[in-house]
């Protein structure tokens, strides 16, 4: 979800699935590009504009079209809060779905890496309009890449959305939004309603603690506000924790403090405040609950049982898959081989039902 912790990847499964990256040995040998693509006077739900959008991406493989012209084999993946496309490049992720082989080799797919609206190198706050910058929402996000999909890319169809977290949230949005343009959807780690009890309440808290902080300045700091910067590195650490990961690897009181002492100075350097406060902000009127019965769409949805974020107890995912025409919802017991919610960049852990996913959605 966040790109903020980039080390003692065991620890915090957050960082896991987000820290940068450049292509791993598994993909360096196939085609490879990264590019930007602009969109002119972007008009954002908030009703402010901006009059070029840059939206970067990275692909790999190449696209292939049938007869008929449309594409069959390209892939959306979708990053978290704070992430961007290359976490997806990480061995964990890229070194078991993109070797030669696997399950989303380039060689055979078309594999498409997006950075978000206010993430990675696509426009955001920090490139210096600060707290100018348009407010967005998820509903900017998901029209920004179909727009970098069908305009950017020249993409009209997909065979896979994928997406983890927010990427997660946002690949249901994709269903509801483009029904008839992918075969299958993966959503990883999330619940399909809106951003409500405890979940909204560690979002409040760093939205609180950045703008109750006097040197946040209203957006327009000179230097970075480092009183709410460790308020927001204290919160994601505790939102990304891995119980069973974080009690072996740390089990004693001074090596957690090590850790927290360490953690809590690298996100002060790593994190800007109006980056983290905007994606955070993002997910404001995230709800599409009332309408998951127009994915048309087979939907391999999978969550961890510890996952802090989309605690299992709340029963919400097993409701909700209900309402799916074609959804299967998995959730994966907690074990030494899981990472909290980032659990969702361990591609070894949830293979196996992208492998039952791509199997059942191939003559779509």
């Amino acid at each position: 979800m966040i790109r903020f912790i980039r080390r003692t990847a065991l620890i915090l499964m957050l960082a896991c699935a987000l820290w940068p990256a450049g292509p791993s040995q598994a993909t360096a040998k196939y085609d490879s590009h990264e590019g930007d693509f602009t969109l002119r006077d972007f008009h954002f739900q908030s009703g402010e504009t901006l009059a070029s959008l840059r939206l970067h991406y990275t692909t790999l493989g190449r696209p292939a079209r049938d007869a008929s012209g449309r594409v069959t084999n390209a892939v959306l993946i979708l990053h978290g809060t704070g992430g961007d496309g290359h976490q997806f490049l990480r061995p964990q992720f890229a070194g078991v779905l993109f070797l030669p082989g696997g399950l989303l080799d380039p060689q055979h797919y078309f594999i498409v890496l997006p950075d978000g609206i206010g993430h990675g190198k696509s426009s955001k706050p920090s490139d210096g309009m600060h707290a100018g910058f348009p407010h967005y929402d998820y509903a900017d996000m998901v029209a920004a890449q179909y727009a970098l999909v069908t305009q950017g890319l020249r993409i009209n169809h997909l065979r896979l959305v994928m997406g983890t977290s927010m990427g997660c949230m946002h690949s249901f949005m994709w269903g509801e939004n483009y029904p008839a343009f992918m075969d299958a959807l993966m959503p990883l780690a999330c619940l399909p309603v809106q951003i409500a009890g405890r979940n909204r309440l560690w979002r409040a808290m760093i939205i609180d603690a950045i703008k109750n902080d006097p040197a946040w300045a209203g957006g327009e700091y000179k230097s970075p506000p480092r009183a709410a910067l460790r308020a927001t590195a204290d919160l994601l650490l505790i939102a990304g924790s891995a119980p069973l990961q974080m009690q072996k690897t740390l089990p004693t009181p001074d090596a957690a403090d090590k850790y927290l002492e360490e953690a809590q100075t690298h996100e002060a350097v790593a994190l800007d405040a109006n980056d983290i406060l905007y994606a955070v902000e993002a997910s404001r009127d995230y709800d599409p609950s009332g309408t998951l019965g127009k994915i048309e769409a087979p939907v391999m949805w999978v969550n961890s049982a510890d996952d802090f974020i989309n605690p299992p107890e709340l029963g919400i995912a097993q409701q909700e898959a209900g309402n799916l025409k074609h959804g299967r919802f998995v959730l994966i017991p907690a074990s030494d081989a899981t990472h909290g919610h980032g659990t969702h960049t361990w591609a070894s852990v949830w293979q196996s039902y992208l492998a039952e996913l791509l199997n059942t959605s191939a003559n779509r």
